[in-house]
């Protein structure tokens, strides 16, 4: 399913006495409880929108595996969506479908998490979906059989990557003689052994409700969630828990670890273990990791002086320990030993003299903001009491507010002598390796044909087919108010109060490709890179400070950001304004980013993916097509400090600036701090145009991109389709496409492509659509020798739909998900704030949505089929693969 190494989310717990107590913790609305077989509840409610995430958490992970058997609570992850007793896998998946958000699972080395994301409507189906996977799950050993194909593609997917390997390599070497030393994955050789008894014999010691936590967060009802919780669990019988694995952990013995990488560029880690999330130093352990990452700390300034591409440190924690790692990025062709020397030098230092207070107290102020940054989301609210309470055994985020707060410097200063101890250190360095050449083929993907039967309709049970009976477009939360300001600048503010924060998100509508002159192909790079230097009337550490000092998080270049308590919102739009107003683009800044945009090129050039997507476009556009346009090292060490001071008057324009700003604000009071920050910015002579031309059909194609690290085969089957975000045929497409590949399991692909024949993990279809052109896409990872086969269900797949229309049950489903889709837009800060943006730019309503919504509505299954039937070609599509060379 969906593995996150180093997200931070997981479980939540806590330990009442029966009945319940409802508190204010962090200005949310808690209600925690305990029920009588012991599952553990939190429902915290948020009405950001109608929206409820739920997340059951499971204490059992990769910990807790049989020796030998790695993989075991992974497996048992895949085959919990295999169905249970009362819910087939077939309706578990029209379920999630229909609900349309997002279901899914993630298997850490302590807890495996079970997430809905969903309509607040549905939270009923959602907690009894839940009940019923607690009671049981099927272990049908055929079903085991499919799903194995399914759990090894995952296992090649991430082997393909080089830096997994790295972190595989790396906990090994950090955690030997511990669960931790493997991770939650599993590998090849373990699941051919692993039987489905064993699978059922896993599920059946560990999931429990007394080994269990349910965190509930969204516009939901507390009392009345409560009530359906103890209806749905209350009779679970609670079971008599194994002991827990022992972590003994020996010294870190110093190792070099050499591997290539398919990246354009080189990186070296410097990784050392550090405190666990259940330690009492994991705060000192958190904070240190920040100061030590911050932009002002010596690691990031190594990108700042030309030592390096970027310099950083960054912690990834698990309950009983955790890796600290520094970090360095190098050019293709670039020695990493300076590098690696500097590394070692400032944790020397780091060790030797201590960590700079200023760093740490800022640091203590970031953490502490950003739990408040946690509430902008419904799933991030939930992710933040699942953190607290289930992986760091604390009683809310508050507790580890509490406890960011009373670090000392003197702690942080011990902690950086204990860690930092070159005998214990794991250094890796990843050297990039060039792709090979590109290579045209017809030896793959289209000789086989599979008589797929149709599918049936899945009948729902009766609890499920109530609750999506009706369908309609949901009502918005959202009521933006709209400025344009006298200098032509779009300002839209969302106004909500769901936490004492502001985030705002902006872009400026430039293309690179259709404004820079021939031959400065690369300025925008350089030119974005060129921010972070600081602005006219502060260098880049001042600035830095001065963003430290408001808790504030800020970007600039043609998209940029702030995110920042609302009691300092004005101070951080004067920071961000002069940011992006009055940039210093200082000499010898352009003259170290110059050569680092020129040695990232250079890889770039030579790598699987840069290679990949570039075939993939010279197969689609014409020759001489604006799009295929790329800058070299050549062309990048030709620019000027002037030409990129011309090509940033030339495309920063505030009359081409969309602001959208959401959160504690009043929109007045936004719009006066806008306009007085951005007020005086001018532009001139008519406005650019930004947007492609149209683009004529493209031919059918194959190539293939060479990846010597990689084990499996990424594969994207594209055509270009006259389809365009202001083309109504947009809606049917998207109708079409949650048919082929929307809802989990439900959806064509998935079932063909995974289910019946056990060829692919994932398989995503896409429409991306742009002012004038649009490019349509099927995509998927699988072994070399089912390339072929996998392409010919895809192509199969396309042609049904043209040749006869979808089923009632998959139209009805499609629209539900996108109906359902429309209040999931407006559950974060984030979406809400790219949602604005683009309908702003791309010149719609703000209300597109609702209108979407209508549309889908109201689409018949004969107007998706004549859709498909006029836009797509399922014979003109080109085959990319990047990695191993197909088979058969």
């Amino acid at each position: 399913m969906k593995r996150q190494a180093l997200r931070l989310a997981a479980a939540i717990g806590l330990a009442l006495a029966a009945g319940s107590t409802i508190a204010a913790t962090g200005g949310a609305d808690v209600t925690r409880a305990t029920l009588d077989n012991g599952l553990r509840v939190v429902i915290v409610r948020d009405t950001l929108a109608p929206v409820v995430t739920t997340e059951m958490n499971y204490l059992a992970g990769s910990d807790e595996v049989p020796a030998g058997f790695p993989g075991t609570a992974h497996a048992v992850e895949h085959m919990m969506f295999r169905g249970s007793p009362g819910l087939s896998k077939d309706q578990l998946a029209a379920i999630a479908a229909n609900m349309g958000g997002a279901f899914n699972a993630d298997t850490t080395q302590g807890v495996t998490q079970y997430y809905f994301v969903a309509p607040a409507q549905d939270l009923d189906v959602a907690l009894h979906v839940q009940s019923l996977r607690m009671r049981g799950v099927d272990m049908d050993p055929k079903e085991w059989n499919k799903e194995r194909g399914a759990i090894e593609q995952e296992v090649s997917r991430d082997l393909s990557s080089p830096d997994f390997k790295f972190y595989s390599q790396l906990l090994e070497q950090m955690f030997s003689g511990t669960p931790y030393a493997h991770t939650p994955l599993g590998t090849r050789p373990s699941f051919e052994k692993t039987t489905a008894a064993m699978l059922k014999d896993f599920h059946d010691t560990w999931y429990a409700p007394n080994n269990a936590i349910l965190v509930i967060a969204g516009d939901v009802d507390p009392a009345a969630t409560l009530a359906k919780v103890k209806q749905e669990f209350g009779g679970i019988a609670r079971k008599t828990l194994p002991a827990r694995p022992a972590f003994a952990f020996k010294p870190v013995t110093a190792k070099t670890v050499e591997l290539p990488t398919d990246s354009p560029y080189g990186s070296v880690y410097l990784g050392y273990r550090m405190p666990g999330l259940t330690s009492k130093e994991y705060a000192t352990a958190l904070v240190l990791s920040q100061a030590l990452g911050s932009q002002r700390a010596a690691l990031a300034g190594m990108r700042f002086d030309g030592t390096a591409l970027y310099g950083g440190f960054f912690g990834d924690s698990m309950p009983q320990a955790g890796l600290g790692m520094a970090v360095g990025i190098f050019p293709k062709g670039g020695n990493p030993q300076p590098i690696l020397a500097k590394m070692q030098a400032i944790l020397a230092e780091a060790a030797s003299k201590g960590v700079d207070p200023a760093l740490v107290d800022a640091a203590k102020r970031t953490a502490v903001a950003d739990l408040e940054f946690k509430k902008n989301s419904v799933d991030g609210l939930a992710n933040a009491w699942s953190h607290a309470l289930a992986f760091q055994g604390a009683e809310s985020p508050d507790t580890i507010k509490a406890a960011i707060e009373a670090v000392t410097p003197a702690a942080v200063n011990a902690l950086a002598k204990q860690t930092f101890d070159p005998a214990h250190a794991i250094t890796a360095i990843l050297t990039p390796e060039s792709s090979g050449k590109p290579v045209a083929g017809k030896g793959f993907g289209g000789a086989e044909s599979f008589a797929s039967s149709p599918d049936k309709p899945v009948q729902l049970p009766d609890w499920a087919e109530q609750a999506f009976a009706k369908l309609e477009v949901p009502k918005s939360s959202l009521k933006p108010v709209s400025y344009t300001l006298p200098n032509g600048l779009t300002l839209i503010v969302q106004p909500e109060s769901i936490s004492d924060t502001v985030e705002l998100y902006g872009r400026i509508k430039t293309n690179e490709d259709l404004q820079a002159p021939k031959g400065e192909e690369g300025v925008a790079d350089v030119l974005d890179g060129l921010f972070p230097f600081g602005t006219a009337s502060m260098d880049r550490l001042q600035f830095q400070q001065a963003l430290d000092t408001i808790s504030a998080h800020e970007s600039a270049g043609t998209s940029f950001s702030l995110a920042v308590p609302s009691a300092h919102f004005a101070e951080g739009v004067k920071l961000l304004a002069d940011n992006e107003l009055h940039p210093a683009l200082p000499a010898q800044a352009f003259a170290v980013v110059q050569q680092q945009t020129a040695g990232m090129v250079a890889g770039e050039l030579q790598s699987p993916d840069f290679l990949f997507e570039l075939g993939l476009g010279k197969a689609l556009l014409p020759a001489d097509d604006p799009q295929l346009r790329h800058a070299t090292p050549q062309d990048v060490m030709a620019l000027t400090l002037d030409k990129a001071k011309q090509y940033y008057t030339q495309t920063f324009r505030p009359d081409m600036t969309t602001i959208v700003v959401v959160g504690k604000v009043d929109p007045a009071q936004a719009r006066h701090l806008v306009e007085q920050a951005f007020g005086d910015w001018k532009a001139t002579g008519p406005k650019p145009a930004t947007d492609y031309a149209a683009v004529p059909a493209n031919r059918p194609g194959r190539l293939r991109v060479p990846d010597s690290s990689a084990v499996q085969d990424s594969v994207d089957m594209a055509q270009t389709i006259g389809v365009t975000y202001d083309d109504p045929s947009r809606y049917a497409i998207n109708l079409g496409n949650q048919v082929l590949g929307g809802g989990f399991y439900a959806s064509r692909l998935t079932r063909d492509l995974r289910e019946k024949h056990g060829l692919v993990y994932t398989v995503g279809v896409s429409l991306d659509a742009d002012k004038h052109r649009g490019t349509y896409k099927v995509s998927f990872g699988c072994d070399p020798d089912k390339v072929g086969a996998a392409g010919a269900l895809v192509v199969q797949n396309l042609k049904r739909m043209q040749q006869e229309p979808v089923s009632d049950t998959e139209l009805r489903q499609a629209k539900g998900i996108l109906l359902r889709r429309i209040p999931l837009g407006e559950s974060s800060f984030g979406a809400i704030g790219g949602q604005l943006l683009t309908l702003s730019l791309q010149g719609k309503p703000l209300d597109a949505m609702t209108v979407a919504g209508q549309h889908y509505l109201e689409l018949t299954a004969p107007q998706v089929q004549e859709a498909f039937a006029k836009h797509v070609r399922p014979d003109a599509l080109v085959t990319a693969v990047k990695g191993p060379a197909p088979k058969g």
